[in-house]
C-alpha cells in the first residue's frame, strides 16, 4: 500500500515524515532551510527507495538511514527492537515511498 509524505515546518526550518499504509512513520528527514530542500528530499527518497544498496543499517542494527547516491543521509528511521525488525522497517519504506503521494502542510 502507498504511503504519503508529509511536509512541515520545524521551527523555521523544513522537514518530511514518510507514512506507511497504515499511518505510521517509517521515515523522517533532517532539517531544510528552504521549503524546496524538503521537497527535493521527497523526489530523493522516492528515486532511492527501490534501491536496497541506499540503505545503511546502524552500528546497533536498530535503526537505519537512507542514502542518496552521493552518500548524503536523506532520512533516518526510528529505534527498532531488534535488527529484524529494522529490516522489515526498510521493507516498509520501500513499499510506502512507491506511488506516495505528498500533503503538504506548510502553510506556503
Amino acid at each position: 500500500m502507498a504511503g504519503k509524505f508529509v511536509v512541515k515546518r520545524s521551527g523555521d526550518q523544513f522537514m518530511f515524515n514518510l507514512h506507511a499504509g497504515n499511518s505510521q512513520i517509517v521515515l523522517t528527514s533532517e532539517r531544510y532551510t528552504a521549503k524546496a530542500g524538503a521537497m527535493n528530499g521527497v523526489e530523493s527518497v522516492q528515486t532511492n527507495a527501490a534501491d536496497s544498496t541506499r540503505f545503511v543499517l546502524s552500528d546497533s542494527g536498530l535503526r537505519f538511514s537512507l542514502t542518496a547516491r552521493n552518500g548524503q543521509v536523506i532520512g533516518t528511521s526510528e529505534t527498532y527492537s531488534s535488527e529484524s525488525a529494522a529490516r522489515a522497517g526498510m521493507d516498509a519504506v520501500t513499499r510506502a515511498a512507491e506511488g506516495a503521494t505528498v500533503d503538504d502542510q506548510t502553510q506556503d
